[in-house]
């Protein structure tokens, strides 16, 4: 009997992108099944050449999905939308719930349909570990699972397959008479940004490299930065807030390497299979949150006894001269991208 999997994954950018792999594999391994994921109104877009059994339902948290009340009519669209997902009147009791985000909203989300028979299953985060992985003393600097590892298990939980046979959302790269190099210069928090006259070093050092095209990627909040780099240097080109994702990822497709910090950029360029070389400082690809099929030589981090301090790179630097950062010289950097292009 086919079932129906509704999947719960809000945000962010980098936490959607690393579930598509996970996504895909398990919808096309399992074309009987129907898949409803629901995120957030903005990354509606990132779902390129999904599968025909995937569904998007975009909640919209800022609309008229905000509050008590609209979670509640989020309930009522989302039975809608099983419903006009041809999976009948009565898809409620064949439900499975897959929440990978366990937070409040999708909890009622899950507590409702769960009285109504579905079976459901919960990620498990992993705070303790990542607590202690943190910490400023006694730091455990094991590798934990990724959040991707940790996807699979609550699909595991429900009884698919969630085995991996991804690669990328496009079927391959087109031939070019230049090198293409992407950098993505910002994070969210400044303990996962190098910092920035560091960056510029390594953008004119690139802008030097003969038949080199540099493509700059950023929000349109970056757009002045940007602009100001592209009027410096040649062979640059910014595409900040100038591109829908879909667009976005088709460039980031013809990239030969993408050079990024801990951000929602290095996981969307590894959704197409380009290799990232990554920048980190207070993070560590330690705590589950690097590229998709990304080699780990292409993370730069140092050894220092403080690192790292943070799981998203929030909190303020303990010696307040990020430390972390500054010992990632442009010229190290620079290495890495040519290892990548030869």
């Amino acid at each position: 009997m086919a079932t129906t999997t509704l999947v719960i994954r809000l945000s962010s950018l980098g936490d959607v992108a690393i579930l598509i792999p996970v996504l895909y594999s398990v919808a096309v391994k399992n074309p009987d099944d129907k898949f409803l994921l629901i995120t957030k109104k903005p990354l509606y877009p990132l779902f390129v050449n999904k599968p025909d059994n995937l569904a998007i339902f975009p909640v919209h948290t800022k609309g008229k999905h905000k509050g008590i009340w609209g979670l509640w009519r989020s309930i009522r669209d989302i039975k809608n939308a099983i419903k006009n997902f041809g999976c009948g009147a009565s898809a409620e009791t064949a439900l499975n719930i897959a929440d990978l985000h366990s937070v409040i909203r999708s909890g009622v989300i899950g507590f409702y349909f769960r009285m109504r028979g579905a079976k459901i299953a919960l990620i498990d985060k992993g705070r303790k570990e990542k607590a202690a992985l943190t910490r400023k003393n006694h730091k455990k600097i094991l590798p934990l699972k990724t959040s991707l590892e940790r996807y699979q298990k609550v699909f595991e939980d429900l009884g698919y397959d969630a085995s991996l046979f991804f690669t990328s959302l496009f079927p391959g790269k087109k031939e070019k008479e230049e090198t293409w190099i992407g950098i993505a210069p910002f994070a969210k928090h400044s303990g996962k940004t190098y910092p920035l006259e560091q960056m510029e070093i390594v953008v004119r050092l690139l802008s030097e490299r003969p038949r080199t095209k540099i493509f700059l990627f950023g929000g349109e909040e970056d757009q002045a930065i940007l602009e100001t780099w592209t009027k410096k240097y040649a062979h640059l080109e910014s595409v900040a807030g100038r591109m829908p994702f879909p667009d976005e990822l088709a460039l980031m497709n013809q990239l030969d390497v993408m050079l990024s910090m801990d951000s929602a950029n290095m996981h969307l360029a590894s959704l197409v299979n380009t290799p990232v070389v990554s920048v980190w400082g207070a993070t560590h690809p330690y705590a589950g949150f690097y590229g998709f099929n990304q080699c780990m030589e292409n993370a730069l981090q140092t050894d220092l006894p403080c690192r790292p301090c943070s799981v998203y790179g929030n909190k303020t630097c303990y010696g307040g001269d990020y430390a972390c950062f500054y010992q990632i010289t442009p010229e190290m950097i620079l290495h890495q991208i040519e290892a990548n292009l030869h």
